[in-house]
Parts: C-alpha cells; structure tokens; sequence
C-alpha cells in the first residue's frame, strides 16, 4: 500500500497531537515546531496502557500518555519513560503540497506494523 493522505498541514497545530485513522490504523499525528520540523506519525495506541495517545500531550519530538505519564520518542517509537517498555510503531510521513501522507504498512522503528503477526498490542507489560 502506498501512503495515503491523513491530513493537510493546516490541520496541525504545531505541538497538539491529532488522531486521524488511516487504512483502519489509528495514527497520532504531530507537527513539531522545533528547529527539526516535520510532522511525525505513531501509532496511537500506547504500547503499556491500551489508550490513546493523541489525547496526551507533546513537546518537542516526544509524546506522553495521558493516563500513566510514559512518554515517547515521535523519531523511533521508543520509550523515554516508564511504565512502558516497548516501543509504539512510527510510520514514514510524506508532505507533499499541503498533504501529510503517511505509510501505515511500514514502520521507522522497531515495533513492527500494527496487525503484523509476531506484535500483539494486546500484550500488557506487568
């Protein structure tokens, strides 16, 4: 599957996360305004609690949890603190024009695609 159109640039706000569902995957979309730029794209579910990552906040290239406060890496997936352990999967954004386009399929880090056989997001950590 090529990437697919999620959003347009003017409906990011830079730094408020944004759930979009592309080809059935929810995706937490973020535009970050730092010197880096760009808009990045995780997986909105969080690897340790099952809810939705958009509804937390985000600084800078990080996204936290709402619920218990673990926070990602938007670059990698990974985490940047407990309680979660495992990394959310990152999905390739392309802007093109005003398009952000992102690629559920493939994954930029390591936690596979949502839906591959060997990740099971049902899977709690203790």
């Amino acid at each position: 599957m090529s990437p697919q159109v999620a959003a347009t640039l003017s409906d990011l706000e830079p730094g408020v996360p944004v759930r979009v569902v592309v080809a059935g995957v929810p995706v937490a979309l973020v535009r970050v305004d730092t010197a880096e730029g760009g808009v990045h794209a995780v997986h909105d579910i969080c690897s340790h609690a099952e809810v939705s990552l958009s509804e937390g906040e985000a600084d800078g290239c990080a996204i936290e949890c709402w619920l218990h406060g673990s926070t990602f890496d938007l670059r990698t997936g990974q985490p940047l603190s407990l309680p979660a352990i495992r990394p959310v999967p990152v999905f390739p954004v392309t802007v093109d024009g005003g398009d952000v386009l992102v690629d559920v399929t493939t994954t930029l880090g390591d936690a596979p695609a949502p839906g591959a056989a060997h990740h099971d997001l049902s899977a709690k950590e203790s």
